[in-house]
């Protein structure tokens, strides 16, 4: 993989040039190339300072209180959001965390591509916990996946919530969360020097809908309910405040009052669609960093 890499990316080489040297299918290449990106063996910055969007990260810092904001250029149709601004994540938090730090991660496709995203350490004693449950069925963007990457990259040990993200009853998710492992990893998240969060909303788009994760029966009841999407199993108004639903009852997550210990809490989301969940999370403290796109920026500021 590194020498087809190298002589791709850093001597410029076409695919069919590398196939004929190694002797072996363009098809070949093409696969090897495209696994290298996915895996973050091979990692593309661009520097670009207008593609920064000052202006918006500087309205979105003054506006909101925050210690940082990183807006990405918004995609072109049909482009998922999610790749952007999970690049942009993966390369703050691996500026952000310190040799040694603790990272808390919940789970989603912005985590995934953030995972992609990261520069490799190695030896240093990080920590990876993983601030939610897992689904008994995913897609690749699986919570327990996603932190198990971010841990390699990192060379981390890594911590699972061994339990499902929704237990089958209240009493039940109360009973795990009293349990060992699974009460003391929740217990970490007091202690994060760092904690990556993605937003779920519940518009029509939303991504929780479409793999499943809860019905459209539950999303129509949750909008009944006042909320406008989750940070980390918490379900918000868009005033920021915690609604109450059966659904609440039964999510295994660290406290909202946990989270709000961490020492530095980023937001990595974006989209109009999730415009709503994203400043409903401002305005419960939920986020001093703020990654997202243009769109949404302006949205946000609108």
């Amino acid at each position: 993989m590194a020498r087809i890499c190298w002589y791709y990316f850093k001597e410029g080489q076409t695919q069919d040039a590398i196939a004929q040297r190694l002797k072996i299918t363009r098809k070949r290449v093409n696969r090897i190339l495209g696994e290298a990106r996915e895996s973050g063996f091979v990692q593309i910055t661009i520097t670009d300072p207008v593609g920064a969007c000052v202006e918006l990260e500087a309205l979105l810092v003054a506006r909101f209180g925050l210690t940082r904001a990183i807006v990405v250029p918004a995609p072109m149709a049909d482009t998922d959001v999610r790749a952007f601004i999970g690049a942009a994540a993966g390369r703050y938090v691996s500026q952000a965390l310190p040799p040694g730090g603790a990272l808390g991660i919940n789970w989603g496709g912005t985590i995934n591509a953030a995972a992609q995203n990261l520069k490799r350490r190695s030896g240093d004693g990080s920590r990876v916990v993983l601030l939610c449950g897992g689904l008994a069925q995913s897609t690749y963007i699986n919570p327990f996946d996603n932190a198990a990457m971010i841990a390699r990259a990192l060379d981390a040990t890594c911590y699972y919530v061994t339990a499902p993200m929704f237990a089958e009853t209240a009493a039940l998710r109360d009973a795990l969360v009293a349990s060992e492992p699974v009460r003391s990893v929740l217990a970490m998240a007091r202690d994060l020097d760092v904690a990556l969060l993605s937003a779920i909303d519940l518009s029509d788009q939303s991504k929780a809908l479409e793999y499943g994760v809860i019905s459209p029966e539950t999303r129509r009841a949750l909008l009944e309910a006042g909320a406008v999407g989750d940070i980390c199993g918490h379900y918000l108004t868009a005033e920021g405040a915690t609604v109450t639903h059966p659904l609440t009852a039964r999510i295994v997550n660290p406290t909202l009052a946990d989270l709000l210990l961490i020492k530095e809490r980023v937001l990595a989301a974006g989209g109009v669609q999730k415009v709503a969940i994203i400043r409903a999370a401002l305005r419960a403290g939920l986020c001093h960093v703020l990654i997202t796109d243009e769109d949404a920026a302006g949205a946000l500021l609108g």
